[in-house]
């Protein structure tokens, strides 16, 4: 890539900051959340006709009533020319109503409103790239195939089995997730997060008159949750939450029953595996109580493999023609990145600049975010990497 080249991508990135904007803009109160999948037919209607101005064929996956999600490629495909996915979500983690009380607002630079960063800034940047790339008649040796789905913030539950089918015959695959803290730093690798629901059988009986017949399912879990805490080691990079608590039915019952929800970080995916194994086999201390587990890692680590760093090695190499000082960095959440790195090279956090994801104070950065859409513009462009 020639540094006029970079130039020129940045001078109509720039130039296009509008198009971002009011792209962004009719996303952003098209309100998404994940939890609603009826209100999501403006938000994809949105989507698909942005699409199609940048060029784009595109149709629905996912079954009616269900989260539905989106498949975008050119229209002139050339057989067995090489693939490289842009992946993206459209739903957020803001119930309807949200925008009644934090409206999309832009103050300078600075870009306020639900699911601005987290990700919809990512999606008008996708689009804007492939106008760019259009516009200036750039080649992609790569075909770019866009998969945006609609249930990422709830674990792609639905959309998980595409994104495996689509990165396994992927050359690579660019996560338009919002980068790493304020110097915006992309992120190469990803823990791994599990959840695990531990539900605990005692033996109900009166706590006055005949306590010792009973078997307390929350002793039963208190001792549980101790050993799980004990397993937390930060030097590693694996640590247990208990979330939330529940169980038996009045104060001066033995409890019958108990369950304890457990949200488990691993950075890797043999760490994945050994805690896995760990969790199934705990034992109860009282012969009298049963425990039952359910749960795994549902999205494994994103780890810095070899072929994942040659992508950053890409990245990096592009974003000093833009004159963009590039960071890599390990992000504590997952993504559907950590579902493509199982197949394809991975870089992540390709997405806009700011803060605040799932907070109130979310908003992005107008122009760290156009710079970011020239790199991802010229990414694209990028020919197969070699080995």
């Amino acid at each position: 890539m020639s540094a006029t080249t970079a130039a020129r991508v940045l001078d109509h990135v720039n130039s296009q900051r509008h198009v971002l904007m009011a792209l962004l803009k009719d996303l952003v109160e098209a309100e998404s959340p994940s939890s609603q999948p009826e209100t999501h037919d403006g938000v994809r209607r949105i989507l698909r006709l942005a699409l199609a101005s940048a060029g784009y064929e595109s149709r629905e996956t996912g079954w009616r009533g269900r989260p539905r999600h989106i498949l975008a490629r050119p229209p002139n495909r050339i057989r067995g020319q090489p693939s490289q996915m842009l992946v993206g979500h459209y739903d957020t983690v803001w119930p309807v109503g949200t925008l009644e009380e934090r409206p999309f607002r832009v103050d300078d630079n600075v870009v306020h409103g639900p699911g601005v960063f987290d990700m919809k800034g990512g999606l008008a940047q996708i689009v804007v790239a492939l106008m760019t790339i259009r516009d200036l008649r750039l080649s992609t040796p790569v075909l770019p195939v866009v998969f945006i789905n609609a249930d990422e913030e709830i674990g792609s539950r639905t959309s998980t089995r595409y994104i495996k089918l689509l990165a396994q015959h992927a050359e690579r695959a660019l996560v338009l997730e919002p980068a790493l803290g304020q110097r915006g730093d992309i992120k190469t690798a990803r823990k791994g997060i599990g959840r695990f629901e531990i539900t605990v059988y005692g033996k109900a009986a009166h706590a006055g008159l005949n306590p010792e017949s009973g078997a307390s399912a929350i002793l039963e879990l208190s001792h549980v949750i101790q050993t799980l805490f004990a397993l937390n080691d930060v030097e590693r990079g694996i640590t247990f939450n208990v979330g939330t608590v529940d169980g038996g039915i009045q104060p001066n019952v033995i409890a019958p029953h108990s369950k304890a929800v457990v949200d488990v970080r691993v950075p890797s995916v043999a760490a994945g595996n050994e805690i896995e194994y760990i969790i199934h086999s705990i034992q109860p201390r009282n012969p009298d109580v049963r425990l039952h587990v359910e749960g795994g890692i549902g999205r494994p680590s994103m780890e810095p493999t070899p072929r994942n760093q040659k992508l950053w090695d890409c990245a990096q190499r592009l974003a000093g023609e833009l004159g963009i000082e590039l960071h890599q960095a390990r992000a504590g959440g997952g993504s559907d990145g950590n579902t493509t790195s199982l197949y394809t090279a991975t870089i992540d956090g390709l997405g806009p600049v700011g803060d605040g994801a799932h907070a109130v104070h979310e908003h992005m950065f107008i122009d760290k975010t156009l710079e970011r859409t020239a790199l991802l513009t010229l990414l694209l462009t990028a020919p197969a990497m070699e080995g």
